[in-house]
């Protein structure tokens, strides 16, 4: 039971907490939370069901997940992240019991396959499954990456598998609740966007090639789209993943979803880079003066 801790990430889950819980409770009661100031019952249901809750104001995903690692007493040998409107499978949980304690010492990191569900679809298709993500690694061999947006685990050493099985993301709230938290995303998408090009802070990342793992190849070309025209570059975009990559198969679910998530999305962070350079231009002073200034930015190392 004490193989594989876990640490998550709150702010108001108290819809998604407890089948988060629930779902890891199987192979282990090492269960961390860091919490964002919750104001709903978020708390109050994770500490009921044997969690440990620590809050830190919050600043970025990156920020808020390695301050986990460094300052919850995890002692266990592997740690893994899951966010708190994600649960897993069952039959990722018997692979976790059956494989963790057999695994060579060379293995340093586990990728997982995630499901993503959409008002209760399974988007199957526009490239968006099978995506494996690296969820659970040596808790000494890694770290998160100090991103605002997209950030991954780097693994400084050993050699990585795959699990079979999945986990899945199903989050329960509404459009007007979607649609506002990837507003946000937009911000802090934008800010990667621009350090992307412009290259104001330098941080330990992953290494973006074609030819790696998945994410390796998705940083890649979310690199080269960096540099695409801006407002092109979303009808491009969703154009390869709806009918390129068969996204229409998902039905209208998926339509709303692929749309939203792959056009409007996209569009919405074009719209904030161009507000970004505008009002650098405007006030003659640099991008990362109007980051600190408008949006919130600081650099994280």
């Amino acid at each position: 039971m004490h193989r594989v801790s876990v640490l998550i990430l709150t702010y108001n889950e108290e819809k998604h907490i407890k089948r988060c819980l629930e779902s890891l409770k199987v192979f282990t009661d090492k269960i961390f939370i860091v919490d964002s100031f919750s104001n709903d019952s978020t708390i109050k249901i994770a500490e009921s069901m044997g969690a440990k809750v620590y809050q830190k104001k919050w600043t970025n995903y990156a920020t808020q997940f390695q301050w986990g690692l460094d300052n919850c007493p995890i002692n266990t040998q592997w740690v893994m992240r899951i966010d708190a409107d994600e649960f897993i499978l069952p039959e990722l949980a018997n692979e976790i019991i059956d494989n963790i304690p057999s695994i060579e010492d060379s293995i340093s990191g586990i990728y997982i396959k995630r499901r993503m569900y959409f008002k209760n679809k399974w988007i199957r298709f526009g490239g968006k499954y099978p995506e494996w993500l690296l969820r659970i690694w040596k808790l000494k061999d890694g770290f998160i990456e100090e991103r605002w947006m997209d950030e991954h685990i780097v693994i400084k050493k050993g050699k990585t598998i795959r699990f079979k099985h999945d986990l899945v993301d199903d989050n329960l709230n509404d459009l007007t609740w979607w649609t506002q938290k990837h507003n946000h995303y937009a911000t802090r998408e934008a800010i990667d966007n621009l350090n992307t090009i412009y290259n104001f802070q330098k941080t330990n990342e992953i290494k973006a090639t074609l030819f790696g793992k998945q994410e390796q190849s998705k940083r890649q070309l979310k690199n080269m789209y960096a540099r695409f025209p801006l407002f092109l570059r979303p009808f491009i975009y969703f154009v390869w993943r709806y009918f390129f990559k068969l996204g229409f198969l998902d039905g209208k679910r998926g339509l709303i979803w692929h749309f939203l998530q792959g056009f409007w999305y996209r569009f919405l962070v074009d719209s904030k880079v161009y507000e970004i350079k505008r009002k650098s231009k405007n006030q003659g002073v640099s991008i990362e003066d109007i980051l600190k200034k408008d949006y919130g930015y600081k650099r994280t190392n």
